[in-house]
């Protein structure tokens, strides 16, 4: 079984797994019913002051990325929960993290994957 990476945008019916929304806020456009989500991990997602801050600076990243890791840090239990029911979920079928934002490489459930991929030993596609 793999660790993927989607757009929330991306149709359910193409993503085959547990879906986790890493999303502070809840995108736009998308209705809870419509997102097929199996659960919605907001906690881990970046604070509202830092999320404000990138702002999706693509120049921002590299220390966008550093404060997220030390947030994540700060507050284990949240990263931990993700973390065992990755590892969990992982044993019978797929698991796809989601966020909303347009830019696919720079956000935070790609940083969330290459910390579980580190963690778990999981190769992420």
């Amino acid at each position: 079984m793999e660790l993927k990476v989607e757009r929330i945008y991306t149709k359910p019916a193409d993503l085959d797994g547990y879906r986790i929304l890493v999303d502070r806020i809840w995108p736009r456009g998308i209705s809870k019913v419509n997102a097929h989500l199996d659960k919605w991990l907001k906690e881990v997602g970046p604070s509202t002051e830092l999320r404000k801050w990138f702002n999706h600076d693509v120049a921002r990243y590299p220390e966008f990325r550093e404060r997220y890791l030390a947030e994540l840090a700060a507050k284990p239990a949240y990263y931990n929960s993700l973390k065992a029911i990755v590892q969990n979920q992982l044993s019978t079928q797929n698991v796809i993290l989601l966020y909303g934002a347009r830019d696919e490489e720079h956000n935070q459930a790609v940083i969330l994957a290459e910390k579980l991929k580190k963690d778990l030993q999981l190769s992420v596609k």
